[in-house]
């Protein structure tokens, strides 16, 4: 057992607990870069759909400007508000695709919609009406390398930890 937490390399969150995080979970912090070579990120709903991240805003918003110039992000998902009972975590960087495509729009607005408002039909017919707006553009955010974390197995055997049944 690690006596300190310096290396936590070996803490890697397995493929069948990130697939419920990226389930659970529905919000990130997408993150690029200004043009003064800043990073920023804003809190933002995603969909994962086939290995992607799907994002959206309104193409005013200086992120978009610079993602064109720096097609370039990261986004960084935390267990935080789930009810997952343990500190998990997974960021991915890679390239961007802005896509304002009719076909992309068809199926992305309701996705996002049946994210975060699960439970009433009504209010995601009312989100897609919102979404569907002249200026919004849909950010796909193609993942090239991944950091994962899983404080499951950091805490395990420790006073500091939580108990076998909530890993």
């Amino acid at each position: 057992m690690s006596r300190d937490f310096e290396d936590v390399s070996k803490l890697q969150l397995d493929a069948q607990r990130e697939t419920v995080l990226l389930e659970k979970q529905t919000e990130c912090v997408f993150m690029w870069t200004t043009v003064e070579g800043d990073a920023v990120g804003v809190v933002m709903n995603y969909v994962f759909r086939d290995g992607h991240f799907w994002l959206t805003g309104s193409s005013q918003r200086k992120r978009f400007a610079a993602l064109a110039r720096r097609p370039r992000a990261a986004v960084a998902i935390s267990s935080r508000g789930t009810d997952i009972g343990v500190s998990q975590s997974v960021t991915y960087k890679g390239d961007v695709v802005l896509r304002e495509d009719d076909a992309t729009k068809a199926w992305f607005y309701p996705a996002l919609a049946a994210r975060v408002r699960p439970d009433d039909e009504r209010k995601q017919a009312a989100f897609v009406t919102l979404l569907d707006s002249p200026r919004r553009l849909i950010i796909e955010l193609v993942p090239e390398t991944r950091i994962g974390f899983d404080s499951a197995a950091m805490f395990l055997g420790t006073e500091a930890g939580p108990s076998r049944t909530q890993v």
